[in-house]
């Protein structure tokens, strides 16, 4: 009897793992962003840093973004800390808002050695679909304590649609 309670636990144990991981892999999905280094990245030395676990070619961040939509325009905020403004290259492809960059690694001044090294550095792309058309031709973005936004008119003005949908 004790055998089939513990067995119980453990399969509502890994019941709640995997949907607790199956929700952060979809709220996630879009903001997790691979920074791949280049020649311009200038990451330090392997033999400068003491991290076991560095590795310059698999450098991930998390960009979190945010799509609020008014009658009027949408707006798009993605976090993008370690950057300067002119860093970034904001297109509109379609219905997709395609933001690149790159974040380059800046050196301390002093001798010294990197202990833990856990930033991402290195040019990426983040795509972010757009739910209605807009205007992009007049799209404005701006960059402020480490958040882009960009703001992009409607091409047809109006309340956020919604649909009903009927239960049979």
């Amino acid at each position: 009897m004790k055998i089939d309670e513990i067995r119980q636990g453990f399969g509502t144990l890994w019941d709640s793992v995997t949907e607790g991981w199956d929700r952060l892999r979809h709220s996630a999905a879009g903001a997790l962003t691979r920074l791949r280094p280049g020649e311009d990245t200038a990451l330090p030395a392997r033999e400068d840093i003491d991290d076991a676990f560095w590795m310059p070619s698999n450098g991930w961040a998390m960009m979190g973004g945010e799509v609020f939509e008014d009658e009027n325009r949408l707006v798009v905020r993605l976090e993008a800390p370690g950057l300067e403004k002119e860093a970034f290259d904001v297109q509109i492809q379609g219905d997709v808002l395609v933001v690149r960059g790159e974040k380059r690694f800046e050196r301390e001044t002093s001798d010294g050695r990197w202990r833990v090294m856990q930033c991402a550095y290195g040019a990426f792309q983040r795509n972010v679909p757009l739910p209605v058309p807009v205007r992009g031709e007049e799209a404005r973005a701006s960059y402020r304590n480490g958040v882009l936004r960009i703001e992009l008119p409607k091409l047809a003005p109006g309340k956020p649609r919604t649909v009903s949908v009927q239960v049979g």
